[in-house]
């Protein structure tokens, strides 16, 4: 079993992997703060417009871009960041006032100001790419402004949630001047007015961020350049790691890599860094496919996949099994998968499949991503092959391809089944419901859910008190349930492996999972 200090938190899981590796004073204040850090991931940005992204294209994002609300290092609550103050202005929860910082410049010196931040909100919902982020804005009506400093979000309905969109890269604010109005912007090159600025960018292969001076906002750089390498596998990025090429590993870590790493990290002078998230994977049907479409099917599929042998064999209990499509941990979750189909069954699915006059093998075609969550994605699909191929009710081919052109395979309906992992837009329920439901979605496959969307969701975002949601999320996670074309496979957690020469791990994945680089820095002594 996998027990890697998963009970301690952050702050305590770096100082126990600290003292055994034993360690000097750590400041940022040195000559080392000139020095590079090289960050590696799996996860390459499969576009650099935000207009276009709704994925982790938004780790990138978070820091070269800036949004009106971030979170502070250890927060769970938006704060303000290219904003001075945002609030609501009245009782119904339907408008959404922000004043801008005074001077905010984009890294190329032009002026940031309301009409900027207006025209990055209107551009999102006019390019409406298929899967994008406008699907975030379905509450939006309209934005005001008012002279160069105030912004006024108006809303269709009560959404107490709006803040936490806010927080999202896919709202960061572009340059008018360098993205057009009505298209994506595709030379490679980003204008935005976060903590850095992109010096160079090579696609698929590493990002070069440097101190971006014009930066006004809620990040307090601890270092001065940070350059991102994107390795397709995971082994690869590993052996960078141990080998000194690269000083952190983040998003991408193979099971393996990871327990290997556990126990090897003192005599390799390396740290393993447990940070609790709420990233999910599961499997999405597509209503299309003249198999999928069938609710049999994927309740039999449902009633066959073996969590805890997936979660055991394939991910080393670097995971746990899931339930439902809102992770635990979040107000509303349930184990509705689990207590409508019980353990896996043939028998159940046989049954279930008759009952719906099919007697044949059902044939389906799996696909998944080779490049996006780490070399144990492609394991894990071989199991779920075997566990339905075993069943003797389904005939299962696998297939995959690069995440960027996977990407456009599932948002042009190519795909009967695929998987997908989820890492959250925000730390609420709401954000492991509403983007899966509804013609807008970021699957690109549309799922009309009305009582989601027409009664669930709004009753929910009526509510201030996000705590007290829970009724109207666990009756959605029913309708998931029902219709099983979502199907939940595991909940996982994000390690970061680091050189114990860095400092900052603890400070350095925000609530939405992704790394805010400028917390990292080399110790000054060892």
């Amino acid at each position: 079993m996998f027990m890697r200090n998963r009970y301690l938190p952050p702050f305590a899981a770096l100082v126990s992997l600290s003292t055994v590796a034993g360690c000097g004073v750590f400041s940022s204040g040195s000559s080392d703060d000139a020095k590079t850090i090289v960050v590696g991931t799996t996860s390459a940005p499969a576009t650099l417009d935000p207009a276009a992204s709704w994925d982790n294209s938004w780790e990138l994002f978070r820091n070269v871009y800036q949004t009106l609300l971030n979170y502070s290092p250890n927060g769970s609550d938006p704060e303000p960041d290219a904003a001075e103050h945002c609030e609501f202005t009245d009782t119904s929860s339907t408008v959404y006032s922000c004043t801008l910082r005074e001077g905010l410049k984009f890294s190329d010196g032009h002026p940031l100001d309301a009409q900027a931040v207006k025209y990055s909100f209107d551009r999102i919902k006019r390019i409406n790419v298929n899967g994008g982020p406008a699907g975030l804005l379905g509450t939006l009506s309209r934005v005001q402004t008012k002279g160069d400093r105030e912004i006024v979000f108006h809303l269709s309905q009560p959404d107490a949630t709006f803040p936490l969109v806010l927080t999202t890269p896919a709202m960061s604010i572009v340059d008018p001047e360098e993205y057009s109005a009505t298209a994506i912007r595709k030379d490679g090159r980003i204008n935005g007015s976060g903590p850095y600025r992109l010096d160079s960018y090579q696609e698929g292969e590493k990002a070069e961020l440097v101190r971006n001076d014009n930066y006004k906002g809620i990040a307090d750089l601890q270092n001065n350049a940070v350059t991102i390498r994107y390795f397709s596998r995971s082994d690869e990025m590993v052996k960078a790691l141990k080998d000194k090429e690269i000083a952190v590993v983040y998003r991408g870590l193979g099971a393996s890599d990871t327990v290997d790493i556990e126990v090897n990290q003192r005599k390799e002078g390396l740290q393993l860094v447990e940070n609790p998230t709420t990233e999910i994977s599961y499997l999405v049907f597509n209503p299309k496919d003249p198999w999928s479409a069938k609710l049999a099917v994927r309740k039999a599929v449902a009633q066959v996949v073996d969590r805890p042998a997936l979660v055991h064999y394939v991910y080393k209990d670097t995971v746990e099994p899931l339930y439902s499509m809102v992770p635990a941990g979040l107000t509303g979750h349930t184990t509705g998968f689990f207590d409508d189909f019980g353990d896996p069954s043939v028998p159940k699915a046989r049954k279930l499949l008759r009952d719906a006059g099919i007697t044949e093998r059902v044939p389906l075609t799996l696909w998944y991503t080779s490049d996006r969550y780490g070399s144990t994605t492609k394991p894990a699909f071989e199991e779920l092959k075997k566990q339905l191929e075993s069943s003797g009710l389904f005939t299962i081919t696998l297939k995959s391809r690069p995440w960027k052109t996977y990407v456009q395979g599932y948002q042009n309906g190519e795909y009967p089944v695929f998987g997908r992992g989820w890492f959250p837009d925000f730390h609420d329920a709401d954000n492991f419901i509403s983007p899966f439901v509804g013609k807008q979605n970021a699957l690109g496959t549309p799922y009309d859910a009305p009582e989601i969307t027409g009664k669930l969701l709004p009753q929910s975002r009526a509510e201030s008190d996000r705590g007290a949601v829970g009724p109207q999320i666990e009756e959605a996670q029913q309708v998931f349930v029902n219709d099983a074309r979502l199907v939940p496979l595991w909940q996982g957690k994000q390690y970061v492996a680091a050189s114990e020469e860095i400092a900052g791990l603890e400070k350095v994945i925000d609530p939405a999972t992704m790394m805010t680089m400028w917390e990292l820095y080399w110790k000054t002594s060892w």
